[in-house]
């Protein structure tokens, strides 16, 4: 559950987003900037977190006042020592925000940190994650709880998608590339998992928000909608005008979260009453715009 400290959106004095090269953070520091907010950008090439110069490079660049967007992880977690590498990136980041006089910081998590359910999902739900994405991700979010003494805002976002994802992942990003080159769409399965899909437009306004009201606790992010992977696909063939084929292989082991993954977002609809979350076609389609251009 969110509590909103502003009693009226404020814009902070700056916002300092954290892995401003990533997907997600690139989305939010470009939403700002959007609004006219003093944004810094701080990516790689500013400060390597993994580096052991890495908490005073970025104490130098905080400020006294700043908000900050902890949006910097090496994701998705695969391994340990990918567990290990996002521990030390987060090490980093904590002590650095606890040296400076920040006002406000936000952590993107992932709703990863769920356990399986067969109901749908709140923030009050257990989080025992069964991968390491997800321990990778609760592991941080107790690392900024402990050693965080401003508010904090912890947000967790379901499965992304938009024009720019990096890392090709299955569903919407992968689908709609493979469409575009005319290339046949493999399912796992029939691809009859359903799972909730977020356009990458709705976690920048919702962070903006969440900065703008300088909100603390939690928040998933998520549509309230699952759809069928076979459904994205073929929603997919059908924006790109192609001849794409589409089709089931034999499954090598379980459905990941047993084919089902619904959430309840009265927290999210209590928090931004006006919020509606962009369509799932209407998406796709944004996507595909934003990518190839108009036709």
């Amino acid at each position: 559950m969110l509590e909103h400290l502003n009693d009226s959106p404020k814009p902070p004095r700056r916002v300092v987003v954290v892995g401003a090269a990533g997907f997600v953070g690139n989305a939010i520091a470009a939403r700002m900037e959007r609004d006219g907010v003093q944004t810094l950008r701080v990516g790689r090439g500013q400060v390597d977190l993994t580096a052991s110069d890495a908490v005073a490079r970025l104490a130098a660049l905080l400020q006294a006042g700043d908000a900050v967007v902890a949006a910097a992880a090496r994701a998705p977690c695969k391994d340990a020592d990918m567990l290990v590498e996002n521990m030390v990136m987060a090490r980093a980041l904590v002590h650095a925000i606890s040296t400076a006089d920040v006002s406000h910081v936000v952590n993107i998590s992932s709703d990863a940190v769920y356990a399986d359910s067969p109901g749908r999902l709140t923030e009050s739900s257990c989080a025992s994650p069964g991968s390491l994405h997800g321990v990778m991700h609760l592991a941080r979010e107790v690392l900024f709880g402990n050693g965080t003494k401003v508010p904090l805002a912890t947000l967790r976002p379901s499965l992304l998608y938009g024009a720019d994802d990096p890392h090709n992942g299955y569903g919407p990003n992968r689908f709609r590339r493979l469409a575009a080159k005319g290339q046949e769409i493999i399912l796992f399965g029939d691809g009859e998992e359903r799972r909730d899909h977020i356009f990458i437009d709705d976690v920048a306004e919702l962070v903006a928000r969440v900065l703008y009201h300088r909100s603390q606790g939690t928040l998933n992010i998520a549509t309230g909608v699952v759809t069928s992977f076979r459904a994205i696909a073929e929603k997919v063939v059908a924006l790109s005008g192609q001849n794409v084929a589409i089709h089931a292989t034999p499954r090598s082991g379980p459905m990941p979260h047993d084919g089902y993954r619904p959430f309840d977002i009265a927290e999210c609809n209590a928090a931004f009453p006006d919020f509606r979350y962009t369509s799932l076609d209407d998406g796709l389609s944004r996507a595909r715009t934003e990518t190839e251009g108009p036709n």
